[in-house]
């Protein structure tokens, strides 16, 4: 049995990793699964597809019919799914449930805090958490609004030459990718290679064709990173790791916490700026709130965030003992998958978006021990990022009927792969 976990977990993990592919070749792990247990990572439009609600409706915790008698569970309440991700000691993140499966190993572990457990995770998150108060955060505010303000400035010279401009390459994904410059400390002159490397790493994660490298090539940039800090630490975030904790944190963690802000903090960030861009230009309602308001952006983003939810299932768990979820007893060892996107519209009208409603907290940045340590940061450059872009250019619409946008089949992190706008 553990053989054949094993095989199973391991192409689960090199959907994850961005192992090298041909582009366009199918992935090995969805080729061998079941319909049934792809509904999860499936969209209509920007909706999770009709069959994720009905499971969730008659089997908010039900089994994954995966090969090889695989036991695996597919979680898709928004109560059951709060009590996994909050279940911190029944459940298990570690990077060594991976190691030795089709080729996994331990060095090939990208640190970070996604896939580690408590001390070690207890120990980065605990250097990590004082940047990220919202009152640190509050110091890169005045670069976001000049990223933004740059980016709308490219738009608009790129809109004089071509009519059209794609939204996702000029607007959505500069912004985070220099955002986590300013965080990290990168040096000016290392931005344009930061960028591209931002920009890979969203191919390989998202699943879009013709990906341009793969993670060691990040890891080893981002080694070389952390080497020039300990040399002269900057005023970034690396730089106070490096001051404030020296040789109490090694390159290769720096580097894994890097890499983690990287993926985490650049293709959910951009997969909302575009996605959202979308939904504020089909809301004639939220439009102008967001235009003429400033108190209508924080309800905004907030209903948003819960409505796209584009990290659609969150880190793999696997269970350390046995244990039950909303009626079902969870050996040791079973895979348990949540649907934040199926738990996030897990209620009474939650199919619709509609900012300003009275409602609980959301999953979007998920829940627990291994709740997005960047959620405030993605929350400011999304109150910046969309203001700004309505009123820019206030006459923005999709240079293409909404119908024929190209959106993700089959992503962990849901997205579009283009948005064509004109700005006037």
């Amino acid at each position: 049995m553990g053989g054949v976990r094993g095989r199973i977990v391991g192409l689960l993990a090199r959907r994850r990793f961005g192992r090298r592919r041909a582009a366009g070749a199918p992935d090995a792990l969805l080729s061998l699964l079941p319909d049934s247990a792809l509904v999860p990572l499936q969209r209509t439009g920007l909706d999770p597809v009709a069959a994720l609600g009905n499971l969730r409706e008659h089997e908010p915790v039900s089994r994954l019919r995966l090969p090889f008698g695989l036991r695996a569970w597919v979680v898709t309440g928004y109560e059951e799914t709060r009590a996994v991700l909050g279940a911190g000691s029944a459940f298990s993140n570690d990077f060594t449930n991976l190691v030795g499966t089709v080729g996994i190993t331990a060095d090939q572990n990208p640190g970070g805090l996604g896939f580690t457990d408590p001390p070690a995770h207890t120990r980065l998150r605990r250097m990590l958490t004082p940047e990220f108060t919202g009152h640190r955060l509050r110091r890169l505010a005045p670069r976001i609004e000049a990223i933004v303000a740059g980016q709308l400035d490219e738009m608009a010279s790129l809109a004089e030459s071509n009519g059209a401009v794609d939204l996702l390459q000029t607007f959505a994904l500069p912004i985070p990718s220099l955002t986590i410059c300013e965080l990290l400390g990168v040096p000016y002159s290392d931005r344009a290679e930061f960028q591209r490397l931002s920009t890979t790493r969203f191919d390989l994660l998202g699943g879009v064709t013709g990906s341009l490298g793969a993670i060691s090539e990040s890891m080893e940039y981002l080694l070389r990173i952390v080497e020039k800090q300990r040399v002269e630490p900057g005023d970034g975030l690396l730089g106070m790791l490096v001051r404030e904790h020296g040789d109490d944190i090694s390159d290769h963690e720096l580097a894994g916490l890097a890499d983690g802000l990287l993926t985490g903090g650049l293709e959910t960030t951009a997969s909302m700026l575009a996605l959202g861009t979308i939904v504020l230009l089909q809301h004639s309602e939220s439009r102008r709130a967001v235009h003429d308001d400033d108190a209508a952006i924080d309800p905004f983003v907030e209903e948003l965030l819960r409505y796209l939810t584009v990290v659609q299932v969150a880190f793999p768990r696997f269970a350390k003992e046995e244990t039950t979820i909303g009626g079902q007893t969870i050996a040791k060892g079973d895979i348990v998958l949540c649907s934040l996107s199926g738990a996030n519209r897990d209620g009474d009208g939650l199919d619709d978006f509609h900012p300003g409603r009275p409602s609980r907290p959301h999953l979007a940045f998920g829940y627990g021990l291994h709740r997005c340590i960047g959620a405030e940061l993605a929350r400011m450059e999304l109150r910046t990022a969309y203001p700004a872009l309505i009123r820019r250019f206030p006459e923005i619409r999709l240079a293409t009927d909404p119908a024929d946008l190209s959106y993700r089949k089959l992503s962990f992190v849901f997205g579009v792969d283009a948005l064509p706008v004109t700005l006037s």
